[in-house]
């Protein structure tokens, strides 16, 4: 059985190091369905390798569990300040919930909503960045922020 599991015990589920041990010579599409159990969606990189390192983590992350959040934080915040590698994304803009931007685009008024979860809503539909309402509204790919008007973030 090929199963990433919460717990294991002598008769029942593998345990985690013949979970990992399994993984490479598992194939492929035991790898996909594997995945599809354990993550919401598929990955953009559908190499092997990354497949594999990804779900050995995660079947390592379920048996001994993963990094608190404020050590997960806390790494996030120093690789973004020490890395000399820019992924392009700066630091992340918080906007106030409930906040509402408005847009005229071809003629039409857009209100997005700021949710308290952090997610903006557009007629209905969620989003996880301004971009992807800014695209949702011209339909091609649009720097949200730049759309909508908001300043540039100032750098520290």
């Amino acid at each position: 059985m090929h199963a990433i599991t919460e717990s294991s015990s002598e008769n029942s589920a593998p345990s985690a190091t013949e979970q990992l041990a399994a993984l490479n010579t598992m194939p492929m599409t035991e790898i996909w369905k594997l995945w599809d159990r354990n993550f919401p969606r598929r990955p953009k990189h559908t190499n092997r390798n990354f497949l594999v390192s990804r779900l050995a983590f995660r079947i390592q992350e379920k048996a001994y569990g993963g990094l608190p959040a404020k050590l997960k934080d806390y790494l996030t915040d120093c690789g973004e300040r020490h890395s000399k590698i820019k992924s392009g994304r700066g630091r992340e803009r918080h906007l106030m919930p409930g906040s509402v931007l408005v847009r005229e685009f071809e003629g039409q008024e857009y209100r997005v909503l700021v949710a308290a979860d952090g997610f903006y809503e557009v007629n209905g539909k969620r989003f996880k960045s301004l971009s992807a309402a800014a695209k949702e509204i011209t339909g091609g790919h649009r720097s949200g922020p730049k759309f909508f008007g908001l300043p540039e973030k100032r750098r520290e």
